[in-house]
């Protein structure tokens, strides 16, 4: 059996230090760091690799990071970009955002905080939606129109009820969802009705899908509610 590659990440900064330290970041979250030092370098690996993840410095040699969002994407990647930069004001923040990044951290930044923004980038981009219809996580699949759940080519079989769960779920993915919004969203209840009705419902689809991927699909966030993430290994 084939061991799947590591998601690839491309880093554009030419700090070596501050480099270094994001490759680590990268590594620390499951995925394969490459570096490149200047804009046109980072321009080219990108037009050239398949990356999940983009990380871009805004001064570069050669270039503005912000600049080169439009040329990666003429160029045909599909990866998420993040520009990291010490230009943190919130103008310089909506400019990156509305020339088309993902993401945008400011420098200095947390070490954990980069490592928290990779994860949700790579969770976005293992989530693949088309046609409206279908929406596939890893080998997770949720087919909207025709509500069913496959993972890999098995079946799993769920009540509409768990269905509907589930969906909501999947919208909020990587997102720690409370019961309050489950009874809101799911059940149509804008009240707690003291009863455990949202952990039994919970506790079965968690079964169904833990059965069928071998692994946890849904987790608890202890004391605020669930998290939906399929690529999370088991904690």
């Amino acid at each position: 059996m084939t061991t799947p590659q590591p998601p690839r990440i491309l880093i554009v900064e030419d700090d070596a230090v501050i480099a270094e330290g994001m490759a680590q970041a990268v590594r620390d979250v499951g995925a394969a760091p490459d570096i490149c030092g200047t804009y046109d370098t980072g321009l080219q690996a990108a037009a050239e690799g398949e990356y999940a993840v983009i990380l871009f410095d805004r001064m570069l040699p050669g270039g503005d990071g912000v600049d080169a969002i439009a040329k990666v994407r003429a160029a045909g990647s599909t990866a998420l970009i993040m520009v990291i930069s010490a230009l943190g004001r919130a103008q310089n923040k909506i400019e990156g955002l509305e020339k088309g990044a993902d993401d945008y951290l400011a420098k200095p930044y947390d070490a954990e905080e980069l490592r928290a923004r990779l994860r949700a980038l790579l969770r976005r981009q293992n989530m693949v939606a088309l046609d409206n219809d279908v929406i596939v996580f890893g080998d997770l699949e949720i087919r909207m129109k025709a509500r069913t759940v496959h993972v890999g080519r098995a079946h799993v079989a769920i009540s509409p009820k768990e269905f509907k769960l589930l969906s909501f779920f999947a919208s909020n993915a990587g997102d720690v969802v409370t019961r309050m919004q489950l009874l809101e969203n799911v059940w149509n209840l804008h009240f707690d009705p003291q009863t455990n009705v949202v952990d039994v419902h919970v506790g079965r689809l968690r079964r169904k899908l833990e059965n069928a991927a071998g692994r946890p699909i849904i987790h608890t966030a202890r004391g605020e509610g669930y998290v939906f993430d399929p690529v999370k290994a088991a904690e």
